[in-house]
């Protein structure tokens, strides 16, 4: 059995900056920049590639997502994400999809601040896990390109909102252990989501 690599990560939580994807070849490309492949579709929201990001766009009322057709358990994850219009988005892991209902753990992404981006919500369960602290709330920076990155090692999960520590979460009882990753956009939002960058390193 392979052992974490725990000085890896204590450098990582403390600074997801001083870790770059190109200077790891553990850290794998979610998105190759130029097609959704390894992606699915979820909804009849619109997902594009252009200029080498991932464009969400709204054209319903209703949830969509892009998920990865890979599941993950224990991992760090690395993206730059950008809001258009009054849309929320997240992140979700550990989570499983039938159509458009979505069970699992979401980090959340939202373009305007105060709306707790970088905290924790579990769909299909418990709701709000933990929001962040003041700091963390004021990091996002609105209109611009933001980076999000959190690491999910057994019941503890960790953000960063632009170098921000957003939460350090353990989950005093976990419901999901394993599942894919995928990027929403929220019913009744309006407008575009933006995302690039997106890298992922899994710890066994």
């Amino acid at each position: 059995m392979k052992r974490f690599g725990i000085p890896f990560l204590l450098v990582w939580l403390v600074s997801p900056q001083s870790l770059q994807p190109e200077d790891n070849p553990a850290w794998v490309a979610l998105f190759n920049g130029r097609d959704l492949s390894g992606w699915q579709e979820h909804g009849q929201e619109k997902w594009t590639v252009e200029d080498g990001e991932i464009l969400g766009e709204a054209l319903t009322r209703k949830y969509g997502y892009l998920a990865t057709t890979k599941t993950y358990k224990n991992f760090e994850l690395r993206a730059k994400f950008k809001g258009e219009g009054t849309g929320n988005s997240g992140i979700f892991y550990h989570s499983t999809l039938q159509g458009v209902d979505i069970k699992g753990v979401q980090v959340e992404v939202d373009p305007n601040p105060g709306r707790h981006t970088g905290g924790l919500y579990e769909s299909g369960g418990r709701g709000w896990l933990v929001k962040p602290g003041p700091a963390g709330e004021a990091a996002l920076k609105p209109g611009e390109w933001n980076d999000i990155s959190f690491s999910v090692l057994g019941n503890r999960v960790v953000t960063f909102l632009n170098g921000v520590r957003a939460v350090d979460y353990k989950d005093p009882a976990p419901r999901y252990f394993d599942g894919v990753i995928a990027l929403q956009l929220h019913s009744g939002g309006e407008g575009k989501m933006r995302f690039k960058d997106l890298y992922i390193r899994e710890i066994e």
